[in-house]
């Protein structure tokens, strides 16, 4: 867009046509649409595989702890589709400087050519979308993944999602019972990402960590059932890992039709049968199982371009230690492997204690029950630890939001845990968005999703609160006024009322 100087800037407000010039607005997008959906599939079909043309991701650390994603597309693709909607509408072939030109000769076509090529950018577009503590609930986890624009809703579990970039903020294990069936479903989404420039990353929480400690205090009866079940899934797989663990999403619902099938009343309290699942857990899960292997290829801490992503809460000594050195000891534990000594010790640093890295909650605290002083001192912690790593803020789970999604500290930090599965909460997904300056949180409803666009913004003299404000009202840009600042709101809105409140109140898991 940098090629084309008529010194707009987007997105453009909503243009508000004649009903002769609305026809022809909705016959261009109807053309752009098929144009470029033509000569995007054409193209791919012809020339390229899936994310031939496109900017790799780059990932540095084993387990990934810097990931650098260009969300930027090629700016030819706007030249292009210019030159090949032009070339539609007027059936002959244009080069982008006569489409400059006619443009800027006429103000109206050039508004409404611009508003197209921004759609046409939103498409393009790679992003970052963050989701959650996920607890064994399968069904909330397609629900937040299909909201996240990433997973096909016809079933099929396909990536949908292009160039985008997902991290997922740890805790799948505990508390449900479906948590291989979503690492297989993440861990199936990642490997068709790749194929089109995007990614899937897992960050491990601690729940992760609890289990491959041999702490079962938390699972779910149906859990250690999976697990049992996944065993003999295995071996029917000749204890292929790959084929066994890639395809259990898809095999996992037969299984447990068949397992009620055959339940009895008393199944629940079987001590054999307990017996059979507590035992396929250790199996699984101990340092050195085929499971904790799986989870030692995430990170406790990762860091994607600007933004740093881990379950409870990074903090000054955290960095001072090394991220990637937290990332890589864990690793080695879960493996059951030794940077050192002959046996594997527990990263103490990053896993225990109330100030380790999945553990904390510093950053997830209800200000409202805090001093000013303390408030004052949390900021400071984490301002040091952002500079430390030269990043903008920091995105945590583990502890509940009952607000739902929301941030603190001039929007430096971000709570995304609103637990939402049927074991904790039982609250409607949430999932986050932040991109330029401008966070998008969607909130699924009965019957649909609620697009909630936000306006990060410095808030002075409200004792280091951040207020958001969520214009939800109607489909055009609204602007809202408090007492602290102006706020404008652009983006689609489903909701009919206006929601805005203090989003600062969380409580502990």
């Amino acid at each position: 867009m940098a090629s084309v100087p008529l010194g707009c800037s987007l997105p453009l407000r909503t243009l508000y046509l004649p009903s002769r010039q609305h026809k022809a607005f909705d016959a261009i997008c109807c053309c752009a649409s098929t144009a470029s959906t033509a000569h995007s599939l054409s193209k791919r079909a012809s020339t390229e595989t899936p994310g031939e043309s496109l900017k790799p991701i780059v990932v540095h650390g084993d387990p990934p702890t810097f990931v650098t994603a260009p969300w930027m597309p090629n700016s030819r693709h706007f030249g292009n589709t210019a030159c090949l909607l032009v070339s539609v509408l007027t059936r002959s072939t244009v080069s982008r400087s006569s489409v400059i030109g006619a443009l800027s000769s006429n103000m109206f076509w050039c508004k409404l050519w611009l508003n197209i090529l921004w759609l046409e950018l939103l498409k393009v577009l790679g992003k970052c979308w963050r989701v959650g503590d996920l607890h064994g609930d399968l069904d909330k986890a397609r629900c937040a993944l299909q909201m996240a624009g990433v997973l096909s809703s016809d079933g099929r579990d396909l990536w949908v999602g292009g160039q985008t970039v997902l991290v997922q903020l740890g805790d799948i294990l505990d508390r449900g019972e479906n948590e291989i069936a979503i690492l297989s479903l993440l861990k199936s989404l990642d490997i068709q990402a790749k194929a089109y420039g995007g990614a899937v990353f897992q960050v491990n929480g601690n729940h992760e960590t609890m289990n491959v400690e041999g702490d079962f205090r938390y699972v779910d009866s149906g859990a250690f059932d999976e697990c049992a079940e996944f065993l003999e899934h295995l071996e029917i797989c000749n204890h292929n890992w790959e084929e066994a663990f890639i395809g259990w999403v898809g095999v996992s619902k037969r299984w447990k039709e068949e397992r009620k099938l055959v339940q009895n009343h008393w199944d629940p309290w079987s001590v054999v049968k307990r017996q059979k699942g507590v035992i396929a857990r250790s199996i699984l899960l101990r340092p050195g199982g085929p499971l904790a292997s799986e989870l030692a290829r995430h990170a406790v801490v990762l860091k994607v371009n600007e933004w740093v992503f881990c379950h409870g809460g990074l903090l000054p000594h955290h960095v001072e230690y090394g991220i990637e050195r937290i990332n890589k000891e864990v690793s080695y534990w879960m493996k059951g492997l030794s940077m050192e000594d002959d046996y594997p010790e527990l990263p103490f640093i990053a896993t225990k204690g109330y100030n380790s890295v999945v553990w904390s909650r510093l950053y997830s605290r209800d200000t409202e029950d805090l001093q000013d002083y303390q408030i004052n001192q949390i900021q400071s912690i984490l301002q040091e630890t952002l500079q430390a790593l030269g990043a903008k803020g920091m995105v945590v789970g583990h502890t509940p939001q009952a607000t739902g999604v929301n941030c603190e500290f001039n929007c430096r930090i971000w709570r995304i845990d609103v637990g939402m599965s049927s074991g904790v909460l039982d609250s409607r997904p949430e999932v986050l968005e932040i991109r330029e300056g401008r966070a998008r949180a969607i909130r699924s409803k009965r019957d649909g999703y609620t697009s909630s666009p936000y306006r990060m913004s410095s808030t002075s003299g409200c004792s280091g609160h951040t207020q958001l404000h969520l214009n939800l009202e109607s489909d055009t840009e609204g602007e809202r006024l408090d007492g602290f600042n102006r706020i404008t709101a652009s983006g689609v809105h489903l909701q009919q009322k206006p929601y805005s409140c203090f989003l600062n109140s969380g409580i502990l898991a």
